[in-house]
């Protein structure tokens, strides 16, 4: 299909290496699209779950395209996570048209724009209460499995798919949210810094809303997830604007899915990286 053209595209929590990610529908998306700018804000790779035996040949794919983009010339800025904070000690990284860094100030079409994951709101990802996150982190991946082995038996008797792991990510967003009230404190850390957005990840909500207070206003903006809500910030026209997948919008693909010879790879990729990174 042809590539829609746009300034910049943010992308977040995509969780590559877990059997929730959306890889195959990421890559369409990909695929159908030509930033000047690509921003991966966060829990790109999945460094908490992250496995060798699993890193399907759709995951690959998306790897592979993004460093399409640099090749190509799109400037590819990705900014550490949570789940991927052991990039967080080669922050700063410049190589050609790819960027490794914490957080990301943005100016554009005369608007300034701050972009970061949002972890470092996050209680529950310092201290004792990491651990139990990381606990929780591979208990939704279960959940995955069995919620698409329910959608399955669904399907064979005509009834309407269910979303169980999203209802169950949402109550416990909304609960993260309501002891760390992530939004409002980087609106408001925004307001005081005069900038006029703000995004973030982490939380898994796609959302643009304006928020004010005394000292001003700024718009708060939320890229989403591919894991759950498959969806993205695209900015065009002087405009952002939020991108939610539809499988109808793209070609059916029969592309196969192979994993046996995967293993290779990835193994040829973690020794690349290795020797470029020795503390790894």
């Amino acid at each position: 299909m042809e590539r829609r053209s746009l300034d910049v595209v943010v992308l977040s929590d995509v969780h590559l290496g877990t059997y929730g990610c959306r890889a195959k529908e990421l890559l369409n998306y990909l695929r159908s699209i030509q930033p000047g700018m690509l921003i991966l804000n966060g829990d790109i790779i999945d460094g908490w779950q992250f496995s060798k035996s699993y890193f399907p040949s759709f995951h690959m794919q998306v790897v592979r395209e993004i460093i399409k983009f640099v090749t190509n010339g799109t400037r590819v800025v990705y900014i550490t996570g949570n789940h991927d904070e052991m990039l967080r000690k080669y922050t700063d990284l410049n190589m050609g048209h790819f960027t490794l860094t914490d957080k990301l100030v943005l100016e554009i079409d005369q608007k300034m724009t701050w972009i970061f994951h949002g972890d470092v709101f996050d209680n529950t990802t310092k201290g004792s209460a990491r651990f139990m996150a990381k606990m929780g982190s591979n208990g939704y991946g279960m959940l995955i499995l069995f919620n698409r082995m329910v959608n399955r038996l669904l399907g064979w008797i005509g009834k309407e798919k269910i979303s169980i792991s999203k209802k169950v990510m949402a109550g416990v967003n909304k609960a993260v949210a309501k002891v760390n009230d992530l939004e409002q404190i980087a609106s408001e850390l925004a307001i005081n810094k005069k900038y006029d957005y703000v995004i973030c990840g982490h939380i898994h909500q796609p959302l643009i809303r304006t928020v004010e207070n005394t000292a001003g206003k700024v718009v708060y903006m939320n890229s989403g997830d591919w894991v759950e809500h498959m969806s993205a910030l695209e900015y065009e026209n002087k405009s952002w604007r939020l991108f939610h997948y539809n499988a109808n919008d793209f070609p059916i693909s029969n592309e196969p899915e192979s994993r046996q010879a995967l293993n290779v790879v990835t193994d040829d990729i973690m020794v690349h990286f290795s020797r470029l990174m020795p503390n790894l």
